[in-house]
């Protein structure tokens, strides 16, 4: 609790106390008082007979001046009401010692006077601070005390909508008549491992708390659930049976849980029936056992049944019913399998109409049959069976109707041929004359006579229902034997939980024989829960080592004494049973006589000699004596049973009562309810031999009390945990509470017990660190010490006087009743008196302010008059300057316009003489200029023309000369034409300078062309210009004529000038009165326009208004157009989305069975295959890695054994890929679509063929068959040449880099062995050489033999220069020499190059060496840095474990490293071994290869030609045998941590793929089928071998996506080759289509990302609740309330404890692993969604089931936790990723428990903002918000109820809880690589050098 928040003045007197009691109304609020709570010792709880007036309350052991100041003015109590039980009242003046009347005011306010007893003087109780009302556990109020109870529950069942409450470790269950949604399997999810007080209380709790203890302490369970009829307690039982099966499930496939489950209809229907309280009343007690596995699953159960009410099959009370079973069978008659019943309506049958009621509402009679039936069959019970059970049901029914006719007084018989006997008989199978004889006699036996004596119709009738009754009751046992033994465990049983159902305390009107029985049995649960109760308080007290006094609690010893005891009720009964003539009156008297005035609790009724009171625990019960004879002799006639066992037609009726001629025991069957044995260590007695027919004469009550003291010795040898179910009200209205009957439940079920005894104690417990942090604020600084337990303990000195008031445990304060709510008074006045100081300081600041402004705005005013006064001032010297001014200007304006007019006239003559005297001079200068450009172009003619005839006659001269000398040239020509042959014969290469030549001549014809070419262009620009010339001077000659026609021109103007003058006089006269007549016009022009442009404007309007709506119109119709399609838009993503994620489950499904089948075929081969005694030898190149994978859909060990005994070793059979069989059908089909278009293509090929052979034929014939050969050989020899090079290099390297120095020491013997081998082996490699290089000229002189003759004449050809070289003899030695030196150059080069290469990667190395030595003293640092921040022993603690770690890596290195050094010298050993062989044979088939005819033909002199390395094509080689090994090293035996750090991402999907593409190159389908298929079981076996590991899990999801990837990238598809390069696009697979493939890769891939989800999930499980919700992130904001008996998680962060800080870093981890994986970035936001909807569903599921978090400042504390997670996503770059979108439902959830919550707009707020939670959860999270402290205010129920209405139409799902476990769909987005096959180097540290790079 926390101190109110003064709103406003005190409207009332505050008294003057040491701590006050302040109440204050406001506006908006109303503050409730803060009461100091009493110590309440305890007393009896009052009994439900006694008078309201007499239910005080019990009594308080409190000092005088205590109550001073607890009972003051408006302090709320609890006042006694006849019709309410309590009621509130409030004081209206203090309570002073010696009052004898309190002054109290109701809460409807009424005024009374409540007198004080003048006795005990005992005060009302007080009623507790609203802040604890509805708190999840009643012992957490301060007060506690039968008020205090009733108002919490009745404020958790009305307003709250919450049935279940905790009281200590008691259950209180209130049924709420209405289905709820809170058991489904998300809810029982929820509460699944969580523990009991973590949770809101809930029936699943505690079955989970009894589940977790078998587990934990290896201890027997039992759950008792106890309560009146109607009150729920088969519905809770019901419930709990259904959260274990679902939790632990069956450790076989024989669904054992659903048979437990299928047993309660079965049950039901024979066990149940409607009563006047419940419509499905439990008419029996059952106790069933549900046994585990020693790994706690599900295996079996077994039930044992109690006081079966017989009685309720022959006779049934107003408006209720017999058995469900037998209304079934009459609304099931017309089925053709019934017909031989001869069934009809139940209220045809005696047995089924004497209620009145036949049919309940809402239940269908017909369906519950078929329920029944599925169920029997379910549990084994055959269809025969069931037929049997059914025909003895509907004989029962028809022996209901047989009446009988009395003959006298003492006898009668049964009419004749009377049909319900009839039938009856034809359905048991007996002789109708011998039943009906019987029917109406019975046998009298004596010592030496048997008389047959007939009976009166009385008797008749009794015993026929005897009868009757006798039968159900077998068959019932049989039928529970018959369930038994469907349900029982195939296996041994471990440990059990049992669960029983039993009836509670029961009173009515009239109590017979099955009410004591009844009672009987719960007053020995009642002494058996006191005893555990009291224990469990000691247990604490002891823990804790505090003192302890024994406290008197009540004992019902006596009582049970009184029932069970020598000369007891049932012994006294039992011996009247024995008498010949006994009776209930004499049994009656003899009671009367034993036990009245000598036992207190037992009385004898004023007004009857028949009946006799006990006082029970609960209250006084008043039984008939009448009937209590006869229902424990439980008589049945033996003849009637001897005819129903003669029957030999119905074999399932004699087996009804073979039971009764067997030794009962204790523990078996009872007439009244099977009790089968149970498998506890519990010893049953047994039976001597002797007393068999004194076994057989047991009477019910003896019977029912040996079966009740196995059922305690049962209990008490397990741990029982309390459900206690109580009936609201009569009526069964919904969510309607009867206080009076409340009351009565809770006296009788023990809720008060368990109430007054934790009051007698210390009711109030709380940890140091929670009593520090709530009461830190009445603490001063000097207070507070390092020890957190110190501090508590000198706060408390100082706070409680009186010591006795508390008690210091080793980890806990425990405090009397009412301490805590003082300590509360305490806090909320010292935070009272900070809040009036804080209400203070920001008044007088606000006053302050407020002063400040009314100053400011007086300045402000003043400041404005004072400027509107200067203003005005200025405004007349304003006006009086301006007046000067105008007509300063006027005056100006008449001087100027003076002066400008003579001005003008002077400028105007100026002008006019001047222009003329202009003109003239223009004229003048006109004419020489003409004269000047009429002379330049004559001459410039004349001297063109000149030079035109110049030049042509040069031209001419140098044509005719250039002619003469080509001519001469050309004779010169023609004479060394014909001398050409002879040239040829003695010049070899004339032919080349002939070309030339022709070349020469060529380019001078061409020249000469071009010179022609230029001539005529100069002729033709010649020609223009002269026509250009001519045609300037006819232009000459025109222009001089035309200036003669000037200027007589001149003179006509200048005489139309003087004319236009005149005419222009006349214009302006017209002009002036043209523009008077314009002027007017224009005026008129004007309004006209005007008024048009009003029309226009009006015009325009309109326009505008309807284009607006247009647009408006438009704008609708686009945006219901985009909104509709984003709704289809979105609808289809939606169904996309459930199609993928029905396939994805699909597909998780399918993995589920896969695995399921693989686990029973390994245990099938366990069973088969077990080792016989002996060595078995394996396989020595097996390792013992390789037998822990042998598990997938491949043929395992086990089941390859069989087959290698019946095949040749040589023969292995292919494992089968159904998957792939399937997939491959499809293209089967497909392939043979194509089979006609390639056999066309086929025949096109053919004819191709043909006419190319006919080609070939024309020519001559080569040697190609040898040329083949020899190609072919010389390929083998370099592939071996560079194999046996690549493995030299690789053992010299691995000889220097071998750092063991026995190995390589200069002297060592081994050392000395491998050198002397590498220089023989590099010197055979040599020579193997030089003879590749004789082969290459040797192939290069064959192909230039066989060139035909007829290319000879090329003057070009290489053939023919090689011979001429060949022949001269000198120049081929230099061209050898030059070759040679060409040869070294090259090798100097390639080795300076290998040097240079082998430079930069050891300078790489040292580099990378370099890089990790910095990162390594850096992490040393910051652990330094660290370790210094740590205290001495943590730091000291911190250093041993990093120097532990530090030296255990290390250690692991090294061994690595030795390993890989002795693997690498006997790897090196039989390589030179091996390398020694090959060259031995190359050498042998070198020498064969070569054939003697070319021996001879080839040249003596090697020639050298240089060797060009071949370019990798990014493919991998590997054989057939060496898949397994393949798969095992790079897959199976790979580890993801070195992997991933040191190696490229992805590396193994590359290596994997470069395999798939060499097989692809071979065209080997069956070497491409089986490496997939290997890779892809080789990962499902390491996913299932380490599928817990999240490393593994991401490495492998990366590289199957990136395997699938390199699938698309690489498969020919123009859709995935976009973005490849041309080398990568030569790559690309040729043979096969490998798309079912990519299908089956991107399954698997769907299958590892949902166990990526599923790992995730459970390493985040159990961090979200701690770090999201229980974490104080924001310290000192969240408050910590007084809890109860159940204390809950602390919010204060412990050691050890999760915060959010652990989840973000674990966020961190993840993504940083998938990163180095080389994770798709689509791949990891897809991740991420999910991560972050599994911590959103999982902290709003924990919220919505926990009523501690549903406050304000817990909402304060989940937005800053979501904010830190959105920060989280910003620094990844992830906010894109939609993973906050899947936070909004929490986020929402947090803004609702912080929004106001009063009036309608705050409801359509909530609603408005609210739309990411359902109807539900809103109404839930308003149900649950609980104010932490006092500030806040409850939600009222009209609130809640607005919200239901305004929500009502939204249609959202149901269900509560989000779906924690939902997978989003994943989709594997394509992402080409851009890495280069050929490139990719496979490091020696994966094992693969049985693989090479092709």
């Amino acid at each position: 609790m926390t101190s109110v928040v003064l709103l406003g003045k005190p409207e009332r007197e505050i008294p003057k106390l040491p701590y006050e009691i302040v109440y204050t109304n406001t506006r908006d609020m109303e503050i409730c008082s803060m009461e100091i709570e009493p110590i309440l010792p305890g007393k009896e709880i009052p009994t439900a007979s006694e008078s309201a007036e007499n239910l005080c309350c019990w009594r308080y052991g409190m000092e005088i001046d205590v109550l001073e100041y607890m009972y003051v003015k408006y302090a709320r109590v609890w006042i006694p009401d006849p019709e309410e039980v309590w009621k509130s009242a409030e004081l209206l003046k203090d309570y002073k010692p010696g009052d004898k009347v309190l002054q109290l005011r109701l809460e409807e306010g009424k005024d009374l006077e409540y007198s004080l007893d003048p006795k005990t003087k005992e005060l009302p109780p007080l009623r507790n601070p609203d802040i604890l009302v509805g708190e999840n556990d009643l012992t957490a109020l301060s007060y506690l005390h039968e008020p205090a109870v009733l108002h919490n529950l009745k404020v958790r069942f009305i307003d709250s909508k919450l049935i279940y409450t905790y009281c200590g470790i008691v259950l209180v269950a209130i049924n709420p008549y209405e289905q709820l949604p809170i058991y489904g399997e998300d809810i029982i999810n929820a509460y699944s491992g969580q523990n009991m007080g973590d949770m809101d209380p809930h029936i699943f709790a505690v079955a989970e708390e009894a589940y977790k203890q078998m587990a934990r302490d290896e201890r027997n369970q039992s759950i008792i659930v106890s309560g009146e009829s109607g009150a729920g307690k088969t519905v809770s039982a019901k419930y709990a049976m259904r959260y274990f099966a679902t939790v632990s499930g069956s450790a076989s496939e024989a669904n054992v849980e659903e048979k437990v489950l299928a047993s309660n209809p079965i049950m039901e229907s024979i066990g149940n029936a409607k009563t006047t309280r419940n419509d499905n009343s439990s008419r029996f007690g059952k106790y069933i056992e549900i046994g585990f596995d020693k790994r706690y699953r599900i295996i079996g159960a077994n039930m044992r049944t109690y006081l079966l009410e017989k009685s309720r099959v022959v006779f049934q009370a107003e408006e209720e019913r017999n058995y469900h079973i037998f209304y079934q069978l009459c609304a099931s008659a017309a089925l053709p399998e019934f017909k031989t019943l001869r069934l009809g309506s139940a209220n045809y049958f005696h047995y089924t109409k004497q209620g009145g009621s036949p049919v309940i509402d809402g239940v269908d009679d017909a369906k519950e049959m078929v329920n029944t039936r599925q169920a029997c069959t379910l549990l084994g019970i055959s269809d025969s069976y069931q037929m049997g059970i059914f025909r003895i049901l509907a004989g029962i029914l028809h022996l209901g109707n047989v009446e009988f006719a009395s003959r006298d007084s003492d006898s009668c018989t049964v009419p004749p041929k009377h049909e319900p006997l009839i039938i009856f008989c034809d359905l048991m199978g007996v002789e109708y004359e011998e039943m009906a004889h019987w029917l109406c006699h019975r046998k009298l036996a004596t010592a030496t006579e048997t008389y047959i004596k007939p009976i009166s119709k009385l008797h008749a009738i009794n015993a026929r229902d005897a009868l009757a009754k006798h039968i159900y009751a077998n068959l019932f046992n049989w039928i529970v034997d018959h369930v038994n033994k469907a349900l029982h465990a195939t296996v041994k049983q471990h440990s059990f939980i049992g669960v029983l159902d039993i009836y509670g305390f029961e009173t009515f009107e009239i109590n017979s024989f099955e009410q004591f029985c009844i009672n009987y049995a719960n007053e020995k649960l009642q002494q058996q829960f006191n005893m555990h109760v009291f224990k469990l308080e000691q247990e604490e007290y002891m823990k804790e080592q505090i003192p302890w006094t024994l406290i008197d609690f009540y004992d019902n010893q006596p009582c049970i004494n009184l029932i069970e005891a020598k000369m007891g009720i049932l012994d006294l009964l039992d011996e009247e049973c024995k008498m010949p003539k006994g009776s209930d009156d004499s049994w009656a008297q003899k009671l009367y006589n034993t036990h009245l005035n000598k036992c207190a609790l037992f009385e004898k009724p004023r007004l009857s000699n028949k009946a006799f009171i006990i006082k029970h625990f609960a209250d006084k019960v008043e039984y008939q004596c009448e009937g209590f004879l006869e229902k424990n002799k439980d008589t049945v006639y033996e003849e009637q049973i001897k005819v129903l066992k003669s029957s030999k037609k119905f074999k399932l009726l004699p087996e009804l009562f073979q039971d009764e001629e067997k030794v009962l025991s204790p523990t078996s069957a009872t007439p009244s309810g099977r009790v089968p044995l149970s498998r506890m260590p519990i010893k049953p007695a047994k039976a001597r031999p002797g007393q068999a027919s004194k076994e057989h004469k047991k009477t019910v009550g003896h019977q029912f009390r040996n079966s009740l003291h196995l059922l305690m010795e049962t209990l008490n040898a397990t741990t029982p945990h309390y459900v206690r179910c109580i009936k609201p009200n009569d009526f069964k209205f919904p969510f309607t509470f009867d206080e009076k009957r409340a009351v009565q439940q809770l006296r009788a079920c023990g809720v008060l017990e368990t109430i007054r005894i934790s009051a007698a104690g210390f009711p109030s417990r709380w940890t140091y660190q929670e009593f520090f942090s709530r009461y830190r604020v009445l603490m001063k600084q000097r207070d507070v010490l390092g020890d957190r337990k110190q501090t508590c303990k000198n706060v408390l000195e100082k706070l409680i006087q009186d010591k006795d008031k508390y008690q210091f445990g080793k980890t806990k304060i425990f405090f009397r009743a009412g301490q805590v709510a003082y300590l509360e008074k305490i806090r909320a006045d010292k935070l009272r008196a900070a809040c009036i100081r804080i209400q203070k300081t920001i008044r007088g600041w606000l006053m302050r302010k407020k002063y400040v402004r009314m100053r400011k705005a007086a300045i402000t005013i003043q400041r404005h008059v004072r400027g509107y006064q200067a203003r005005c001032y200025a405004k007349f010297l304003r006006r009086t300057r301006a007046a000067i001014t105008i007509q300063k200007f006027q005056r100006m304006y008449v001087v100027r316009k003076r002066y400008q007019c003579m001005r003008d006239a002077t400028i105007a003559l100026q002008a006019l003489l001047r222009g003329y005297m202009v003109r003239n001079k223009y004229q003048m200068m006109l004419r020489e200029h003409k004269s000047v450009v009429i002379q330049k172009h004559v001459r410039g003619w004349l001297a063109r023309r000149r030079y035109g005839r110049t030049l042509r006659a040069i031209v001419y001269l140098q044509c005719c000369y250039r002619r003469m000398m080509a001519k001469r040239e050309l004779k010169k020509l023609k004479i060394e034409a014909r001398s050409v042959e002879r040239y040829k014969k003695l010049h070899i290469g004339l032919e080349n300078k002939i070309m030339q030549l022709q070349r020469k001549i060529d380019e001078q014809n061409k020249e000469y062309k071009s010179l022609l070419e230029k001539m005529s262009s100069l002729e033709i620009t010649y020609s223009t210009e002269t026509e250009k010339l001519r045609s300037d001077v006819e232009r000459l000659r025109m222009s001089e004529e035309e200036a003669k026609n000037a200027t007589n021109r001149v003179i006509s103007l200048q005489e139309e000038i003087a004319k236009l003058r005149r005419e222009l006089h006349q214009t302006q006269s017209e002009k002036k009165s043209i523009e008077e007549w314009a002027d007017k016009y224009k005026h008129e022009t004007e309004q006209l326009v005007s008024e048009l442009k009003e029309q226009n404007s009006l015009l325009k309007t309109e326009k505008e208004e309807l284009n607006r709506r247009i647009h408006d119109q438009a704008r609708e119709i686009t945006e219901s157009m985009e909104k509709k399609l984003v709704e289809e838009t979105k609808q289809l993503e939606l169904d996309l989305n459930d199609e993928r994620l029905r396939y994805q489950n699909l597909l998780n499904e399918f993995s589920r069975l896969e695995e399921r089948y693989d686990d029973l075929k390994d245990e099938m081969n366990l069973m088969v295959s077990i080792p016989k005694p002996g060595h078995k030898r394996t396989d020595s190149t097996h390792s013992s890695n390789e037998s822990e994978y042998t598990f997938s859909s491949e043929i395992t060990e086990a089941e390859d054994l069989p087959l290698r005994m019946e095949q040749e070793p040589s023969e292995k059979k292919a494992p089968l890929d159904m998957s792939l069989f399937l997939k491959l059908q499809k293209r089967v089909s497909e392939l043979e679509q194509e089979k006609q278009s390639l056999q066309d293509e086929l025949d096109r090929k053919e004819e191709q063929a043909l006419r190319a052979k006919a080609k070939e034929e024309e020519r001559p014939p080569i040697r190609g068959a040898e040329l083949e050969y020899e190609s072919l050989k010389r390929q083998e020899l370099e592939s071996e040449n560079k194999k046996l090079k690549n493995e030299l290099n690789e053992l010299q390297k691995a000889l220097t880099e071998t750092r063991a120095p026995e190995v390589t020491a200069p002297g060592a013997p081994a050392y000395r062995v491998l050198l002397d081998q590498l220089t023989s082996v590099s010197e055979e490699l040599e020579v193997r050489k030089e003879e590749v290089l004789i082969l290459r000229s040797q192939l290069v002189s064959q192909k230039e033999a066989i060139q035909p003759k007829e290319d000879k004449n090329t003057m070009t050809d290489a053939t023919i220069l090689l011979e001429d070289v060949q022949k001269m003899k000198d120049k081929g030695e230099i061209a050898q020499a030059y070759i040679g030196l060409k040869e070294t150059n090259r090798l100097l080069e390639s080795q300076l190059q290998s040097q240079k290469k082998s430079h930069e990667n050891e300078l790489e190395s040292l580099r990378g060496e370099i890089q990790s030595l910095k990162e390594e003293n850096n992490r040393q640092q910051q652990l330094l840095a660290q370790n210094l921040q740590l205290p001495p022993e943590a730091r000291i603690e911190a250093s041993l474990q990093h120097e532990i770690t530090r030296l255990t890596n290390e250690n692991l290195d090294l061994m690595e490293q030795l390993e890989k050094q002795d693997k690498t010298v006997r790897k090196l050993k039989k390589q030179l071994k091996v390398f020694a062989k090959k060259i031995g044979e190359l050498e042998v088939g070198q020498m064969e290869n070569i054939s003697p005819g070319q021996i001879i033909d080839e040249p003596i002199r090697p020639v050298n030609i240089p060797r060009k390395e071949k370019d990798f094509q990014g493919m991998l080689e590997y054989k057939k045998e060496d898949e397994q090994k393949l798969v095992k090293n790079l897959i199976l035996e790979l580890k993801p941590r070195g992997v991933a750090v040191n190696l490229i991402p992805g590396l193994p999907a590359y290596i994997l793929f470069m395999c798939v593409r060499h097989a692809d190159y071979l065209n080997d389908d069956q070497k491409v089928r089986s490496l997939l298929t290997s890779t892809i079981n080789g990962i499902k076996k390491v996913l299932k071998k380490r599928g817990d590991d999240f490393e593994t899990v991401s490495f492998w999801l990366s590289n199957t996506c990136r395997f699938l990837h390199c699938l698309k990238q690489y498969s020919g598809e123009e859709g995935f080759m976009k973005h490849n390069t041309p080398r990568q696009n030569e790559h690309c697979l040729t043979n096969f289509d490998l798309a079912e493939y990519r299908q089956v890769l991107s399954d698997l891939a769907i299958q590892i990302y949902q166990q990526l989800v599923r790992v995730l999930e459970n390493i985040l499980q159990p961090m979200i609740v701690s770090g999201m919700l229980e974490h104080e992130t924001i310290q000192g904001v969240s408050g910590v309330k007084p809890t109860g008996l159940r204390k809950r998680t602390s919010s204060i962060a412990d050691e050890g404890t999760y915060t959010l800080d652990s989840i973000i870093r674990q966020l961190n981890s993840f993504h940083s692993v998938m990163c180095q994986h080389g994770m798709d970035p689509e791949l990891i936001k897809q991740v991420v969604k999910q991560m972050f909807y599994i911590i959103g569903a999982v902290t709003l599921n924990n919220l919505l089931l926990r009523k501690d978090m549903c406050s304000w400042s817990k909402g304060m504390q989940i937005r800053y936790n979501v904010s830190q997670l959105e920060e989280w996503l910003r620094d990844k770059n992830l906010m894109n990723s939609g993973a906050k979108e899947t936070l909004e439902p929490l986020i929402q959830a947090a803004q609702l428990l912080q929004v106001k919550k009063k009036t309608d707009e705050d409801a359509e707020a909530i609603c408005s903002m609210c739309n990411a939670l359902t109807t539900a959860q809103i109404v839930k999270v308003l149900n649950l918000y609980t104010p932490v402290n006092e500030f806040e205010e409850r939600v009222l129920v009209s609130f809640i109820r607005t919200i239901q209405v305004r929500l009502r139409d939204r249609k959202d799902s149901p269900q509560l809880l989000m779906d924690a476990k939902h997978i989003f769909p994943v989709t594997f987005p394509f992402n080409p690589s851009s890495l280069a096959l050929e490139t990719i180097q496979i490091p020696a540290s994966l094992g693969l050098g049985f693989i090479s790079r092709v």
